[in-house]
């Protein structure tokens, strides 16, 4: 994960080259249960552009993401709320 210190870090920077509004990324990290859990919020009229067509953008973040803690050898969901 070259040039990211930390899963937040990687997720608000995928996020915010998704979006309109990357000023209005914000990621929050909750640890529990051996998981860690990243919620991911941002301006309403871009919630479409990090879920897309039938969740596919959605499920790919949460791919990548998960991709990249196994390699850390931890675990990691993606919540994206609004």
């Amino acid at each position: 994960m070259e040039g990211f210190g930390s899963m937040k870090e990687l997720l608000t920077y995928i996020a915010q080259n998704l979006v309109d509004h990357p000023d209005a990324v914000a990621v929050s990290e909750h640890t529990g249960e051996g998981e860690t859990v990243l919620e991911l919020r941002v301006a309403p009229e871009d919630m479409g552009k990090v879920i897309g067509r039938q969740g596919r953008i959605a499920k790919e973040i949460r791919t990548l993401m998960r991709s990249v803690a196994q390699r850390q050898g931890a675990r990691v969901s993606v919540e994206i709320v609004d």
